[in-house]
């Protein structure tokens, strides 16, 4: 069966399939401007249409690259790398996304934030019985730096739990390993 061509909408149902789409979940202005452009019949409602969400505060990065850091950060315990890429993915500009993940985790004590993921994804398993083998300690360590966690503060942690750890330097010396997959 061949997958079915979404209807053209005019200005107003472009106006109703915008508020409809901010009403699912909050979308950054460029990810809300692609919807609206593969839906649009005329390519010129979109700006328009973006422009009235701005005006009536519907539609703000700064505010959502907020919102979306803060979420990641107290639901998920995503490390910073990790909500950058996020932000970035859905086009946030550079600049606004640096400086919501700088306000969101100013006072995140990072080594705290990675022993929190790990005991969280960790909880069914002794974790120091479970880090003792090579291959276990190298799963947990690309699964933290995946997670967005910086890799000095990783290997201190995982060094708590076993002698091996610092044989994971050799594994990673990237910032953000984590643009080539996203974290389980």
């Amino acid at each position: 069966m061949a997958a079915r061509k979404p209807k053209k909408l005019d200005s107003e149902g472009l106006w109703s399939y915008a508020l409809r789409s901010l009403a699912g979940r909050a979308h950054s202005i460029s990810e809300l401007r692609e919807k609206l452009r593969r839906r649009a019949e005329k390519p010129e409602d979109t700006a328009a249409i973006l422009a009235r969400l701005r005006e009536r505060g519907y539609l703000d990065d700064r505010r959502f690259a907020e919102g979306f850091a803060s979420s990641r950060l107290g639901n998920q315990g995503f490390g910073k790398h990790r909500v950058l890429r996020d932000l970035r993915q859905r086009r946030v500009a550079p600049a606004v996304a640096e400086r919501a993940v700088r306000e969101a985790y100013q006072d995140t004590d990072e080594v705290e934030l990675i022993e929190s993921f790990l005991a969280r994804k960790y909880r069914s398993v002794p974790l120091a019985e479970f880090l003792s083998e090579p291959k276990n300690l190298a799963s947990a360590y690309r699964r933290l730096r995946v997670a967005g966690f910086s890799s000095s503060p990783v290997i201190r942690v995982l060094k708590r739990y076993a002698a091996e750890a610092e044989s994971l330097e050799t594994l990673d010396t990237e910032d953000d390993p984590g643009e080539r997959r996203d974290a389980e």
